[in-house]
C-alpha cells in the first residue's frame, strides 16, 4: 500500500492537482477526480485503488475533451467517438466518457439530428436522400434517423422545396435547349438528394 503525502495544486491549472505518493510525484488529476475518490493526505492506496483513480482520470480528460468540442458546434455521438479514438483514448473510456455526456445532457444524438435536418432544408434546400446520407456518415443509429427523418421531412413540403429551387434555378438556364435544361436541372435535384418521383413531377412542371 502507498500513501498519499502530498496534494498540490497545480500552478497553471487551478482545477488540477498532483499528487504525491511516499513523497514521490505519482500523478495529476482533475479537480473532480479527487472529490469522486476522496483523495486527501495521508491516505492509503491500493494499486487497484489506484487503477480505478487513473481510469477515472482518462474519462474526466475525454468529457472535457468532448465538452471543448462541443462548445464549437454540436456533434453526434459517432463524430465523438472519431474525436476521441483519433485522440488514442480506448474503447472503455470512450465508452464512459459518452455515458457521462448523454447524463448531462450535452449529447444528444435526436436533437442533434432535428437541429441538422432543419438546418439544411432551410439554407441548403436538401432532400431527404441528402439528409439520410449525412446523418449516417456522421454516425447516427439507423433507427434515430428514420424517426427524425419522419417527423421532419413531410412530401408536400419537400415537393413545394424542390420545386421553387427549380424553378430559380431553370431563369438562369433561359440559353440553353429543352435537353441541357432537363439535365442541368436533374442533376441539380439529384445532387440535393431528392427522390426520383419527386425530381419528375417537378421538371415536369417547370419545363
Amino acid at each position: 500500500m502507498k500513501k498519499i503525502t502530498k496534494i498540490e495544486q497545480q500552478k497553471r491549472h487551478k482545477n488540477r492537482y498532483n499528487i504525491y505518493l511516499d513523497d514521490t510525484f505519482a500523478f495529476g488529476v482533475d479537480e473532480d477526480v479527487l472529490i469522486k475518490f476522496s483523495l486527501s493526505t495521508g491516505k492509503g492506496l491500493e494499486d487497484a485503488f489506484i487503477e480505478d483513480v487513473l481510469m477515472g482520470e482518462e474519462i474526466t480528460k475525454a468529457f472535457n475533451y468532448a465538452v471543448n468540442l462541443l462548445s464549437f458546434r454540436s456533434r453526434s455521438k459517432g463524430e465523438l467517438n472519431t474525436k476521441m479514438k483519433q485522440k488514442g483514448y480506448e474503447p472503455n473510456i470512450m465508452d464512459k466518457a459518452i455515458e457521462k455526456l448523454v447524463y448531462y445532457g450535452y449529447l444528444n444524438d435526436y436533437d442533434f439530428s432535428k437541429q441538422l435536418v432543419h438546418d439544411r432544408q432551410k439554407f441548403k434546400k436538401a432532400g431527404k436522400n441528402l439528409l439520410k446520407q449525412e446523418l449516417y456518415h456522421k454516425g447516427v443509429d439507423k433507427e434515430v434517423i428514420e424517426q427524425v427523418l419522419q417527423e421532419s421531412v413531410n412530401e408536400e413540403e419537400e415537393y413545394q422545396q424542390a420545386y421553387e429551387l427549380t424553378e430559380k434555378k431553370a431563369k438562369s438556364l433561359s440559353n440553353d435547349d429543352r435537353n441541357a435544361k432537363y439535365r442541368k436541372l436533374t442533376g441539380l435535384l439529384a445532387r440535393k438528394g431528392y427522390s426520383f418521383d419527386i425530381i419528375s413531377k417537378v421538371i415536369k412542371e417547370v419545363l
